[in-house]
């Protein structure tokens, strides 16, 4: 579900590179992350600094990376000038004294550019403007605080297995650690620093795994028992798998089309010394891999925008177009029509996006529930603040989700 296809391909890029370490590995994916997490803003702001945009695109990317370093980074300014001028020198056009020049010019102008692009909605909140309107739309006052939180750097937090130990007992050895962090939901510890995995203890002996306080409201929600056939589709890379599987000894079903990506599932299981049927298929075409029975309860985390993870993969604001939204939902409402058989009477199926736009969550739900008599949507009760009814919004403590339970009836 996370369908974010540039943030894969650069960090499969970096991790392939043997010429960088992990540490130059982790400064290329920031500056590359935060230029594009800023696009529309530095675009604005180069804009303003020049009278045509340069013709070799690598100028412009280079100029744009150099401002976002100088505007959000804590690095010296001349250092910042002198690597982006040393870059310059090493490109075939001889282009080192512009690129001088222009970050100079910012640095003289740095507050009434800031200024200037504050006045423009677009390059005040960094979002293309069909997704600024569409937010307003639905939210009203509370649109500038989503799209910011949408910038922020995203949390970390850990999923506590309960098969292993106790969310009091882990943030006791976190501590003992040297690690701060807080207790957000039962079995959510939010770190204070984001950290490589390797610093954590017992992390490859399975006692934590690495999911957002938001994707861990799906298992506690679907309530599953010992005994309960459970089908989790779109399962990659397997984190609420694995956590239903942490909750009661369950026949578990991790379906996902991308075969590759199954292969995150399988080293999950291995991880957490869990067991799971793993099978690659679509979810809108059970005929191709369902064998007849029944499920208690199905996770159908569906195919989204993905627009409650955009501080994760911040390309995704630039990749969507406003015509996708109708088009996943179309998609999502295919599934729910595919999988809704599949589950047994008296069964709950959990419809999960992570996304904020209510035409892939709320409104596919009233469709289906309008050609559905036997589904009822059942209340939820979550951890964090939800509104409208299952929709959580990204904060400091969770990305943005939308939950809606749906209970099979005779």
């Amino acid at each position: 579900m996370d369908g974010c296809n540039l943030d894969r391909a650069l960090a499969d890029r970096l991790a392939a590179n043997s010429d960088y370490s992990p540490q130059q590995r982790g400064a290329l994916q920031d500056l590359s992350y935060g230029t594009i997490r800023y696009y529309a803003r530095l675009e604005f702001m180069l804009g303003k600094l020049l009278d045509r945009p340069p013709r070799d695109k690598l100028v412009s990317h280079l100029l744009m990376v150099a401002l976002y370093q100088l505007e959000y980074s804590k690095a010296g300014s001349h250092v910042i000038v002198d690597q982006a001028v040393r870059a310059a020198k090493k490109m075939k056009s001889p282009i080192s004294g512009l690129v001088n020049a222009v970050l100079r010019n910012f640095l003289r102008q740095q507050e009434s550019l800031r200024m200037a692009a504050d006045a423009e909605k677009s390059s005040r909140f960094a979002y293309p403007d069909w997704w600024i309107k569409e937010i307003e739309q639905q939210y009203g006052e509370s649109s500038p605080s989503i799209l910011e939180a949408g910038n922020m750097h995203p949390p970390m937090t850990l999923r506590v297995n309960r098969c292993r130990t106790t969310t009091g007992d882990y943030l006791s050895l976190l501590e003992s650690a040297g690690i701060a962090a807080q207790r957000v939901a039962p079995e959510a510890l939010l770190l204070a620093q984001p950290m490589s995995v390797e610093r954590l203890p017992k992390f490859d002996e399975g006692w934590v795994s690495v999911q957002d306080a938001g994707a861990q409201c799906a298992a506690p929600i679907l309530d599953v028992a010992d005994g309960m056939r459970v089908l989790d589709m779109c399962s990659a890379p397997g984190g609420k798998a694995m956590h239903m599987l942490e909750q009661a000894d369950i026949e578990l079903v991790a379906l996902d089309k991308d075969e590759r990506r199954l292969d995150r599932v399988r080293q999950n299981l291995k991880r957490g010394g869990q067991s799971a049927e793993v099978i690659c298929g679509d979810a809108s075409q059970p005929a191709t891999w369902w064998d007849g029975k029944l499920f208690q309860r199905i996770l159908a985390d569906v195919p989204c925008s993905a627009s409650g993870v955009v501080r994760r993969h911040p390309d995704i604001k630039w990749l969507r177009r406003s015509a996708d939204i109708a088009e996943f939902s179309e998609q999502q409402s295919r599934i729910l029509e595919a999988i809704w058989p599949l589950l047994a009477s008296g069964g709950k199926l959990l419809y999960a996006t992570c996304s904020i736009f209510k035409q892939e969550n709320q409104d596919v739900v009233e469709r289906f529930l309008a050609k559905h008599k036997d589904a009822n949507q059942e209340a939820l009760a979550l951890p964090f603040a939800n509104d409208p009814p299952g929709q959580l919004l990204p904060c400091t403590k969770h990305d943005g989700f939308f939950y809606a339970l749906l209970r099979k009836i005779d």
